[in-house]
């Protein structure tokens, strides 16, 4: 799953010259101060003066998430002292920011601030963050990224851009599918953020995914029992014959189905987790699970299946940043096999 909030949003979601001029402006602004010593020295002087908090500006990098709406707001919590020095250069002092720059910029810095925390805890690998998903989505829709009353029509807009974004992309029935199943494998949620009309219809996936589980744990022992004999036959060079009995038990157990036995184990395996209390937001659900796994063999694969799964694209691309700090123009000549136990290394030590 990918989650690319800040980026695509900015590109996509808010199209606006407002936003696109005062956007431009901040990152002059801030370049101007980056390369400037004397720019830096006279800022550090001047919020001493003002007795603002003597943060350096932070420069926008198109390779890392949230550096935007990072960027905006330290230019906004610093602004009378950029003023006040920008103010004294004659060459800078067109990159002063307008009222309506102001007002455009907290309007981004409000409307984003809520999805760069999100993004962050979405993009944690040693939890579990894919039945995050679906509750983030209702959170949003129904209170983070709600019309205020203090909101300007651009904040709304900003808004209202961002949610159809966000629900266009999560749309499609595959990808619904996977989070509600995720969503309700976690004890935490269950059917909680699932929609009622598609209720059935997971249970329903649950009980088919429980039952080709329950199969497959049936026919391995019987696979196991029958490799020794097979190692046998194929060590003697003897080719093992089928008899008629064999296909007619095939075929018998195609028509006939599953015992209703393996039904009415999989109807009560549900019926148990979905009637116990819902687990405290703040618990791992893996360690639920691992304490759980006898009372729910079949759901236990099925949650090991899934919460496996990241709801971002941050873990490989972290995998990318580390394999570009070990494959420099120093040690370019490094095999593929030792570029890789390099990176495994550097992940897991």
């Amino acid at each position: 799953m990918f989650f690319y909030f800040i980026f695509v949003i900015l590109e996509n979601a808010m199209k606006d010259p407002r936003i696109s001029r005062a956007i431009g402006v901040c990152k002059k602004l801030v370049s101007s101060f980056s390369y400037s010593w004397k720019k830096k020295r006279e800022l550090q002087l001047v919020q001493k003066q003002l007795n603002l908090p003597e943060h350096s500006l932070k420069t926008e990098c198109p390779t890392r998430w949230g550096s935007r709406q990072a960027m905006i707001e330290r230019v906004l919590e610093q602004q009378k002292a950029i003023a006040q020095v920008l103010s004294n250069d004659r060459k800078l002092r067109h990159l002063t920011l307008s009222w309506q720059d102001v007002d455009v910029l907290e309007a981004v810095n409000k409307s984003l601030s809520p999805l760069v925390e999100f993004t962050d805890a979405l993009s944690g690998e040693r939890y579990v963050s894919v039945s995050f998903v679906k509750p983030t989505l209702h959170l949003f829709n129904n209170s983070i990224l709600k019309d205020q009353e203090d909101d300007t029509p651009l904040a709304k807009t900003i808004k209202h851009n961002i949610l159809t974004y966000l629900n266009d992309k999560y749309s499609d029935r595959t990808t619904q599918e996977l989070l509600d199943v995720a969503s309700a494998l976690d004890p935490r949620f269950k059917l909680k953020y699932v929609d009622e009309d598609v209720r059935g219809s997971i249970v329903d996936r649950l009980k088919v995914e429980m039952r080709d589980v329950m199969n497959a744990m049936e026919k391995a022992p019987h696979e196991t029992a029958a490799l020794p004999a097979d190692a046998e036959d194929a060590g003697a060079g003897k080719k093992r014959k089928k008899d008629l009995a064999s296909f007619f038990k095939v075929t018998a157990d195609k028509v006939a189905g599953p015992p209703p036995q393996q039904d009415q184990a999989i109807a009560s395996e549900i019926q148990s987790y979905f009637h116990t209390e819902t687990l405290d937001p703040e618990e791992d659900p893996l360690t639920w699970w691992r304490d759980a796994k006898r009372m729910y063999p079949r759901l236990s694969h099925l949650a090991r299946k899934y919460l496996c799964i990241p709801a971002t694209s941050s873990s490989s691309e972290r995998v990318f940043s580390t394999s570009g700090n070990i494959v420099t123009c120093l040690r370019s000549s490094l095999k593929p096999d030792h570029v890789n136990r390099l990176v495994f290394l550097a992940k897991n030590l």
